[in-house]
């Protein structure tokens, strides 16, 4: 890495260089997208237990993710292709139509089967905003911004544990859990209005001095297809069968990286593969810290079984992990050097920490249930999402400053890909894992309570493999 990018990484603008004047405006503008995004995550977690009981299907609870994810995917890849054809304005606009008509299908939906088709277009609306949020940053932001942006649109999931929860807690106690879907209508028009104001020819003109590449559609349709094996596996029958699916996903997905790097039009920029550079390593860090967070799709339901909480209620308290992923993010964003290091390698630390001890918090039988358990199973919730947030402007801006010339618009779409990926594998797994931990059989509280310690106690191993990536990520050169 050359000095020039040494010292650009210790220059930390201020929060109002960000957001004052004509910053301000384009950042509203730039995250609004992705606090739609997360709003509605939180909307679908906290309703999900209410909408299995009306319409059925609790064997494919996280499908309901994995799907949405699984075709976030193939959103997000197209984001580059489609900035350099429509520009920042219409690219929007194409996502926030799409992300509409999928939440209006889910609206409609009179059985799982429905659900999951309006979730699967709802998704890849949604992975074009959440690509949008950071393939924006080095289109609208000079690059001493960079930082606190990411920062920003990290903390929109702090917007989202505000709404989220209570548009989809709200609607879920009344028996009108479709209504919550209905909610997003208004916050898209909105977010059409503020895009049509602010992100206008500058945008356009800077997206197209980067190099448009041709979609690699075939190798996102099989990425797609290696996520989806590996979910299959949750409804196998035969434990081998299920191990199967599993090795067949992995297998995908290790043919279509070997294609990848023979082509020059890929997902990922080259480095990206190798986890001894620096970009890999921080794929691989922020893989891994995902799909520990992936755990927090159950929270609502072992909430509500095991501890007999409200729907507002059980969604308020799983939001405590966004609430501390935005908190880290904030807080951190400010720092550099020395200093970034040591969150950086804090984070995943504090996150194997929350991950472990819910692995004997949300079980009542192991931890004997009441207001001091709840209060530790927030608390809980909230250290592993901080664990996330306090690395992850750091980790971010580490593969933005390492991308090589021409490839800006690669690396901020592939930051995306990787997120999205993992979360989609991660939810596969979560859904595989409590499955067969005794959430469909023996079922009821006694499988809830085997599939909540289970669950957490094998997801904290992901962290945990991140702490060793931190360590050298952050190791002294020279």
């Amino acid at each position: 890495m050359t000095t020039t990018t040494d010292d650009a990484r210790q220059l930390t603008a201020t929060w109002g260089e960000l957001l004052g004047g004509r910053n301000g405006a384009r950042a509203v503008a730039l995250t609004g997208g992705v606090a739609l995004h997360a709003i509605n995550v939180h909307i679908v977690t906290t309703i999900l237990p209410s909408m299995v009981r009306d319409i059925g299907g609790l064997d494919y609870y996280a499908w309901n993710v994995t799907l949405f994810v699984v075709t976030s995917i193939i959103g997000s890849t197209l984001t580059s292709k489609l900035l350099s054809l429509l520009g920042a304005r219409g690219t929007c606009m194409v996502a926030l139509a799409v992300f509409g008509a999928g939440a209006l299908a889910c609206a409609a939906a009179p059985d799982m089967g429905w659900m999951l088709a309006g979730r699967a277009v709802q998704g890849i609306g949604g992975g074009l905003l959440a690509a949008l949020g950071y393939a924006l940053i080095p289109l609208v932001f000079e690059q001493r911004l960079w930082s606190r942006a990411i920062a920003l649109v990290s903390g929109m999931w702090g917007i989202s544990t505000l709404l989220g929860p209570a548009v989809g807690g709200l609607f879920a106690a009344s028996g009108h859990w479709r209504l919550a879907f209905w909610a997003l209508m208004p916050l898209l028009a909105l977010q059409g209005a503020l895009v049509m104001a602010q992100l206008g020819p500058q945008a356009m003109q800077k997206a197209d001095r980067q190099p448009s590449a041709a979609v690699p559609i075939g190798r996102i349709l099989l990425l797609a297809a290696s996520v989806l094996l590996v979910a299959s596996s949750a409804q196998a029958g035969a434990g081998w069968l299920a191990t199967l699916w599993v090795a067949a996903g992995i297998v995908l997905a290790w043919l279509v990286a070997r294609i990848d790097l023979r082509h020059r039009s890929s997902l990922l920029p080259r480095s990206g593969y190798a986890i001894n550079s620096e970009m890999g390593g921080v794929f691989a860090c922020v893989a891994l810290l995902v799909i520990g967070s992936c755990t927090e799709i159950f929270v609502p339901y072992f909430l509500q079984t095991l501890h007999g909480y409200a729907p507002l209620a059980a969604g308020y308290m799983t939001a405590a992990m966004a609430a501390g992923w935005s908190l880290g993010s904030l807080l951190s964003s400010g720092r550099s050097g020395l200093a970034a290091d040591r969150l950086v390698r804090l984070g995943p630390l504090l996150m194997t920490f929350g991950l472990a001890a819910l692995a004997l918090l949300l079980p009542a039988s192991v931890v004997a249930a009441g207001a001091a358990a709840d209060i530790a199973i927030v608390l809980a919730l909230a250290a592993a999402g901080m664990g996330i947030g306090l690395g992850w402007p750091h980790l971010i801006a580490r593969a933005l400053h390492a991308a090589r010339p021409g490839e800006e618009n690669l690396t901020s779409s592939a930051i995306t890909t990787v997120q999205l990926y993992a979360m989609a594998i991660g939810a596969a797994l979560v859904g595989l894992t409590a499955n067969r931990a005794g959430l469909i059989l023996p079922g009821g509280v006694e499988g809830a309570r085997d599939a909540a310690m289970v669950l957490f106690a094998l997801f904290a191993l992901a962290p945990a493999l991140a702490v060793l990536l931190t360590r050298r990520l952050t190791r002294p050169r020279g």
